[in-house]
């Protein structure tokens, strides 16, 4: 029986489409840069707030009507919840998804009971899998909802919390592996402090790096491939959480010896508690190397909290993709709509109105960016504006050939420095109107 009986498959209708039930600028087989929209966005959409939300907020209960799902914690109704998520999914057109555990499956009574529950949907996941030939983005465990986690799971103070995370990743990196998950990702909700009168930080990073390192040796064992993906988020549910930002991730990552095999998977909300731009982030992630996802979705500016709104802005996802392509696009990663509807939008409909428009922002967003690096026009104002260091003496600083000395005898000889250029802010911004 369908779950969205009215509803068929979203289809692509071009700009002048009226009907919000089609897409706008997401042409799936449009190529842009030598590759299909499909192939960049790789859009993938997420189990938690899509198919596990409620609209509960801390002022009141859910308000979402999900006429599929019984309201219990029962396995019958997280294999029948597989089958109406993935009718959606099909019916929306993405090739992905992506979950934790506990998003698809119900804890048991025990460690065991549990695994077992996880088994049994694994098999239904597998088997929708296989007849709509959507694939697994990556999976992750949730290790920061139960209250055995309080004190965080790898950095907890109780070496109990450790070890059964670490029987939770085990058993969720198998389960990815089998489903053919992609990538692997790890989201310290509560691997922070809130206060540091009462936390060791050094032997608590020490341990998340220990757990990290026992993660890749076991994926080595099992033969799993696919990055670890490591999510900065710089506070919200602690104070402060390890994976600060990108920039924190690979000091972290550096200092530990783990760059070989972990890159970022970037969310914008995350990036503006941070206070960066999500442009930012990415641009830090691209430059070393460790760009590997994204978890696409916007922030309410006005609040101070992870709102998660679907994205709509075309200049910020002209913005993202625009570092995306610079650095190669997302490999095996993917865009992945890691948002929610708002607690007033309360009908499954909405879960297709806000998808559809997020897809449609952010292949707008590829064209607005395919043609501005085509034209070159903001390419060439860089350089030009950094032309100084590719002769004379810049050349030879970037070349190692100077020394203080050197620059002193350089700029006693000469006097005062060569004349300095506009930065022509507000004419770059003009200009990119003009591509809006």
């Amino acid at each position: 029986m369908s779950a969205f009986p009215e509803v068929s498959k979203i289809q692509y209708e071009g700009p002048d489409s009226k009907n919000p039930l089609a897409f706008r600028w997401y042409d799936e087989n449009e190529l842009v840069e030598g590759k299909t929209m499909k192939e960049h966005m790789r859009f993938s959409v997420v189990y938690w707030h899509t198919f596990r939300g409620t609209g509960a907020d801390p002022f009141g209960p859910g308000t979402a009507i999900r006429p599929w799902d019984d309201g219990t914690e029962s396995v019958e109704n997280a294999v029948n919840r597989v089958r109406v998520a993935f009718e959606f999914i099909e019916k929306l057109g993405a090739p992905f998804y992506a979950f934790h555990d506990r998003d698809v499956s119900p804890e048991g009574a025990n460690l065991t009971e549990t695994h077992k529950h996880f088994d049994t949907v694994v098999a239904a996941l597998k088997e929708e899998q296989e007849r709509t030939g959507i694939k697994l983005l990556w999976g992750t465990a949730n290790m920061f909802s139960n209250p055995r986690y309080m004190h965080g799971a790898a950095t907890s103070c109780n070496a109990d919390a450790f070890a059964y995370a670490a029987s939770q990743v085990k058993k969720c990196l198998e389960v990815t592996k089998e489903l053919g998950g992609e990538n692997y990702v790890f989201w310290g909700g509560r691997e922070g402090y809130q206060n540091l009168l009462n936390t060791d930080m050094n032997r608590e990073l020490d341990h998340l790096a220990k757990f990290f390192h026992m993660a890749v040796d076991y994926a080595k064992k099992i033969d799993f491939t696919g990055p670890f993906l490591i999510e900065p988020k710089p506070k919200e549910p602690t104070k402060h959480q390890y994976d600060f930002d990108a920039a924190n991730c690979v000091a972290f990552l550096r200092k530990y010896d783990l760059m070989d095999h972990f890159k970022l998977n970037l969310e914008t909300n995350h990036a503006t508690l941070a206070s960066h731009s999500m442009q930012h982030e990415l641009e830090y992630a691209g430059m070393n190397g460790v760009l590997g996802s994204i978890d696409a979705n916007t922030g309410d500016l006005l609040l101070g909290w992870d709102t998660d709104q679907f994205p709509t802005n075309y200049y910020l996802t002209t913005e993202v993709m625009l570092t995306i392509l610079k650095y190669g696009g997302l490999s095996i990663g993917g865009v992945n709509f890691d948002a929610k509807v708002r607690r007033e939008s309360f009908e499954p409909m909405d879960l297709f109105y806000a998808h559809i428009g997020g897809m449609d922002a952010f292949a707008k967003g590829l064209k607005i960016a395919a043609a501005i690096r085509a034209e070159g026009e903001f390419d060439q104002f860089v350089k030009e504006r950094y032309s100084s260091w590719d002769r004379g003496v810049g050349a030879d600083i970037e070349a190692g050939k100077h020394t203080f000395e050197t620059l002193d005898a350089y700029m006693q000889e000469k006097g005062e420095i060569t004349q300095n250029s506009s930065g022509r802010q507000e004419m770059l911004e003009n200009l990119l109107n003009r591509y809006m």
